[in-house]
């Protein structure tokens, strides 16, 4: 009897750890607008304005992230049909949602496509719990193992 009001403990933290891990990613910032106010005078050619970093050092921030990504390793069926690429290919897809509420379908030959019969409530239905962000699609695809 005590394990198992141990174990539905246990379960109920885990669950509860889950969802709040879920509702702090849940909402994606806003970018912020700026406020309509005086212009700044342009800079001229006496004034040289310090650039910290070239673009390609800058350390990424949450607004470079545009969406979430998952595995899908069986065939893909939409709408009773098995999706399948034009080279070919029905199985091991990456499932891009993106922040408009479009999901992109990745073929392992890495051609990319647009699925509008599936949504960001399929992707919900179907994806796990987000385990980590990553800053580059490289790195987001090296996670996932493709």
């Amino acid at each position: 009897m005590f394990r198992r009001n141990r174990a539905d403990r246990e379960f109920r933290d885990a669950q509860r750890a889950g969802q709040a891990l879920l509702a702090m990613h849940a909402e994606w910032p806003e970018t912020p607008v700026p406020a309509a106010g005086p212009t700044p005078a342009a800079p001229t050619d006496a004034t040289v304005l310090p650039d910290f970093l070239p673009p390609e050092f800058r350390a990424p921030t949450r607004q470079d992230v545009s969406g979430f990504m998952m595995r899908w390793d069986l065939p893909l069926v939409i709408d009773g049909e098995v999706h399948s690429c034009h080279c070919g290919a029905y199985r091991n897809w990456t499932v891009f949602n993106m922040r408009d509420g479009s999901v992109w379908l990745r073929c392992p030959a890495g051609h990319e496509t647009n699925e509008p019969r599936l949504d960001t409530a399929w992707y919900n239905r179907n994806s796990g719990p987000v385990d980590r962000f990553h800053p580059t699609l490289e790195d987001g695809l090296r996670h996932l193992g493709r």
